[in-house]
């Protein structure tokens, strides 16, 4: 994935002002805003018609900004991620009680957050300089995932604030698993083997 600066200077001061942008990612097209923005994000919610108990994945480029999410790292954890990531791996981790209310904007109620740290490098960059994304799929609710800005325009039209385009994006999801009580459960296998990885 390569882009202009010109692109990621606009999407960025989009996504910084409280806006929407559907933007690549390393598996699909995905709807994003700034996830510490809670009227960004309630936004994405509307836009998308989806399920309010249900939460998005956090995008981020660095592992410490989990704890911006009110979540503390143990040295095992932060050890698995950093050999891990980037990679089309997403991993569900639980909130500290005492912060539970001031995220549920983002928890929908489940009170655990998942993160994934993508391999691009256009969308890592854009991460640097917006901070953490909340990223779901570019449909609304139960429909198909648009695999290109064509198919994006007609879910979603002027309802978007920025679309960026990179052609055909057609992958398969991001494995995806839970930490709890000290283990790692796997909820969907996808392109990376978690059953391979020693948590």
């Amino acid at each position: 994935m390569k882009l202009n600066r010109k692109y990621i200077d606009k999407v960025v001061k989009i996504l910084k002002s409280g806006g929407i942008a559907i933007l690549p990612t390393d598996t699909i097209y995905g709807i994003h805003c700034v996830a510490l923005n809670k009227k960004a994000v309630e936004r994405v919610y509307e836009i998308r018609k989806r399920d309010p108990h249900k939460p998005c994945i956090i995008l981020i480029n660095d592992i410490k900004q989990i704890e911006l999410f009110g979540i503390g790292l143990f040295k095992k954890t932060e050890k698995f991620f950093q050999r891990i990531w980037p990679e089309k791996v997403s991993i569900i981790i639980p909130i500290s009680r005492r912060r539970q209310a001031e995220f549920e904007f983002l928890h929908r109620g489940v009170n655990s957050l998942g993160f994934r740290m993508p391999d691009p490098p256009v969308l890592r960059e854009i991460l640097k300089q917006t901070g953490p994304l909340i990223s779901t799929s570019a449909n609304f609710g139960g429909g198909a995932p648009a695999k290109n800005i064509i198919e994006a325009k007609k879910y979603f039209g002027k309802d978007i604030d920025f679309y960026l385009d990179i052609g055909k994006l057609d992958s398969v999801p991001s494995s995806l698993a839970q930490i709890e009580h000290g283990k790692l459960k796997i909820l969907r296998k996808g392109e990376v083997d978690l059953e391979k990885v020693v948590f």
